[in-house]
C-alpha cells in the first residue's frame, strides 16, 4: 500500500486509534510498528505525526495530540492527554476495504 492508499481524512483517526490501542503511555509505540500497522511510508507517518503534535506550522500550533521522542535509540510516538481525550471521542472504526 502506498501513501495514497489511506484516505487522508481517515489517517489522523487511524493513528489515534493505533496509539491508543498499542501505546502504554510510558514506552509509546515505535515508528516502524506504526508504519507497518497503518501500511504507510515513514515520511507520510512523520508528516502526520508532526501535524498532530504541538509543532507550529505556518504560524498555527497543532492540536498537541501526540509527541515523538527517542528512547534507548528507538523513535517512539506517544498520545498526550489531549490525544487520549480525542481518541475516546472517535466513532468506532469502520470495516477494512
Amino acid at each position: 500500500m502506498t501513501d495514497e492508499a489511506q484516505p487522508l481524512a481517515d489517517l489522523p483517526a487511524a493513528l489515534l486509534r493505533a496509539l491508543a490501542e498499542e501505546g502504554d503511555g510510558v514506552r509509546g509505540v515505535s515508528l516502524p510498528r506504526l508504519v507497518k500497522r497503518l501500511s504507510l511510508g515513514a515520511s507520510a507517518l512523520m508528516r502526520e505525526l508532526t501535524l498532530m503534535s504541538d509543532a507550529v506550522l505556518g504560524g498555527v500550533r497543532g492540536p498537541g495530540w501526540v509527541r515523538v521522542e527517542q528512547l534507548e535509540g528507538r523513535w517512539v510516538a506517544h498520545l498526550t492527554e489531549a490525544g487520549r481525550a480525542q481518541a475516546l471521542r472517535l466513532p468506532p472504526a469502520g470495516p477494512l476495504h
